[in-house]
């Protein structure tokens, strides 16, 4: 089912894109509309002078959308950018236009993760989180998102921000939580270990397969970086392990490969449980509140991820 985050384009609506961004000289030899993603749409373009790239829009100002989503589409052109700037060998598309609420970028070779659930990606998640200690080298001047969201000066100040927004949208949208949005707040507020986090590193943020390629046994690009903010790199660890528990498999080739590119074990003391908790917590949370705005009916949404909300609520509260 499509989002109603998604806006529905036609070949001349690419065409006209292709035009806006690139002059009349270059013409649309081939396009079509590439299928995974849930907040933008997003297609595959052959321009006229044989290149392949990637036209991304985002939705019209006129459509509702969660707090952290405002400005998504410049963020991911930002997070490329960034990457592209400080960390060039972490392969990320490479933005060729950014329009208003849309972008061109370079395709990337090689198929999400998704795509092969049974395949042995073990080489290619080390790889990952290689790639993923390299981009936390790279620090913000904030703790947050980016832009006129939620942001602060210490990481539990910005991480409680989030929170709250996400507890707001909760109830603009009318979204029955798994567990009172109080007891949210009270074990949010009783993390001290939120204040271990001293530098705010970039974080990708969305590092579950459908973001990550690959092409024989090799790591092609992390992609969809519109997710990003500046805080704890544990954050990263939720992810790439999404719906488990990373401090349960610390021998994980993700964990495996940032070690290694760090050159320092990954520790997952009591802080650090307790932290990577909050993480999925905000994440089970985010996802719960995106049901209506996206359009969700999958019944799992209801079920599934209320229960592994309320584990970690539970767990926290302990």
């Amino acid at each position: 089912m499509r989002s109603p985050t998604q806006p529905e384009l036609t070949p001349d609506d690419v065409i006209a894109k292709v035009r806006a961004a690139f002059g009349p000289d270059l013409t649309v030899a081939g396009c079509a509309e590439l299928s995974g993603g849930g907040f933008a749409a997003v297609w595959r373009v052959r321009l006229s002078d044989g290149r392949e790239v990637v036209l991304k829009v985002g939705p019209s100002p006129e459509v509702p959308l969660l707090t952290y989503e405002q400005g998504m589409i410049a963020c991911e052109a930002a997070y490329f950018r960034l990457v592209a700037g400080q960390v060039p060998d972490v392969p990320t598309p490479r933005v060729l236009h950014h329009g208003d609420g849309w972008l061109f970028t370079t395709l990337l070779p090689g198929v999400p993760l998704s795509a092969d659930r049974d395949g042995d990606h073990d080489a290619v998640r080390a790889q990952l989180g290689a790639a993923v200690a390299r981009v936390h080298t790279v620090t913000g001047d904030h703790f947050g998102y980016p832009g006129p969201r939620p942001q602060a000066a210490t990481w539990h100040t910005a991480f409680t921000a989030m929170v709250e927004a996400m507890l707001a949208d909760a109830a603009a949208w009318q979204v029955a939580l798994p567990a009172p949005a109080d007891v949210i707040r009270r074990v949010v507020a009783d993390s001290p270990e939120l204040a271990e986090v001293e530098r705010p590193a970039l974080v990708h943020f969305d590092l579950w397969d459908g973001n990550v390629l690959a092409a024989d046994g090799r790591l092609t690009g992390l992609v969809d970086g519109e997710r990003y903010l500046y805080g704890d790199p544990l954050v990263d660890f939720v992810s790439p392990l999404l719906l488990r528990r990373v401090e349960d498999e610390p021998a994980h080739p993700f964990v495996r490969g940032y070690a290694a590119a760090t050159g320092a074990p990954v520790v997952f003391d009591a802080a650090a449980r307790r932290r990577l908790a909050l993480y999925r917590l905000y994440l089970y949370l985010l996802m719960t509140v995106e049901v209506p705005s996206r359009g969700i009916t999958d019944r799992w949404r209801q079920t599934g991820l209320a229960r592994l909300l309320t584990e970690e609520v539970e767990l926290l509260g302990r």
